[in-house]
């Protein structure tokens, strides 16, 4: 069983101009739509979309972790929820058909005493085969919780997916993460490493590697992926599109990637190819969108070994 772990959940919400964003007047959206997300839920909702069954852990609170419990038990998502007293965040995504803005609401505080709660769900699951660690943390959580959480898996044999942005990812190697999912703007904030070409995409993924991650998926928006499992280096062009939001976009081609390699066919180029073309077609969408384009834009995209 894959459980994921959103820290910090949100509700999503969307807004289309069909004309250039303009200040110190009234911009009216001729669409609006909302969406219970997070890193970590987007991967139970995608993963749930193809067949894969997870459960989802997080923090929620107030009016809006009360509506994102119903809206994703209502999507068929089996949630174990701890229950925070401050709102969770909404976050607001705005495209004016020229350019993309993002607002991120600021999350829920969550204390000490719910932290340790979270920390006993998780150390007392009897299930669990995989846990996926997504997002950012709230107020009130150090990094130091990541140490804490993974210990946990280590102890009980757990392997751990880490799809963070933190500084903290690159101590957290020391662990053998079973995966890794950083993009090339997260590679050069959290190490420092700067991709200009291919060449570059091969040493970091070795460096990855040989700090400790087992299997590295590097997702590099329209420039494609790669992926390095400590044998062989694999690249998967993308789809062409018309971008509407990359929001969702690298979380619901994590997903579609673990649900083809772990529990379908476990073919890795076949994995490479659906991940793909799941991210692009999320990236034209609000949200995750219906997906329903994944399986065309499937044939689209083409793998090779790089090395």
């Amino acid at each position: 069983m894959i459980y994921t772990l959103t820290t910090n959940p949100s509700i999503d919400m969307y807004l289309k101009l069909n004309k250039k964003m303009e200040s110190k007047i009234v911009n009216r959206s001729y669409e609006t739509t909302y969406s219970s997300n997070g890193k970590g839920i987007n991967l139970s909702l995608v993963l749930n979309h193809y067949g894969v069954k997870s459960k989802a852990l997080g923090f929620f609170g107030g009016f809006s972790g009360k509506h994102m419990i119903e809206d994703l038990t209502q999507n068929g998502i089996d949630l174990i929820p701890v229950i925070v007293e401050d709102n969770t965040r909404i976050n607001i995504f705005l495209n004016d058909t020229f350019n993309e803005f993002k607002i991120s609401g600021e999350g829920s505080y969550v204390n000490k005493e719910k932290q340790k709660e979270m920390l006993e769900i998780i150390d007392n699951l009897e299930d669990i085969e995989y846990l996926c660690i997504s997002g950012s943390l709230p107020k009130g959580i150090d990094v130091s919780y990541y140490d804490e959480i993974l210990k946990i898996c280590n102890k009980k044999n757990i392997e751990f997916i880490l799809d963070i942005s933190s500084s903290k990812l690159k101590d957290l190697l020391s662990y053998k993460p079973f995966l890794i999912k950083p993009n090339d703007e997260e590679i050069k904030d959290i190490f420092g490493i700067e991709i200009k070409n291919e060449e570059d995409i091969i040493n970091v993924l070795k460096y990855l590697n040989e700090q400790g991650a087992k299997n590295i998926l590097l997702t590099l928006g329209d420039k494609g992926l790669y992926f390095y499992n400590g044998s062989n280096i694999y690249f998967a062009n993308a789809q062409k599109i018309k971008l509407l939001s990359s929001t969702c976009a690298g979380d619901s081609a994590l997903a579609a990637f673990l649900s083809k390699l772990l529990y379908n066919n476990k073919n890795l180029e076949e994995a490479l190819k659906f991940a793909s073309a799941t991210g692009a077609n999320v990236a034209e969408s609000s949200g995750i969108g219906d997906l329903k384009k994944v399986e065309s834009y499937v044939q689209n995209i083409k793998t090779r070994i790089v090395m």
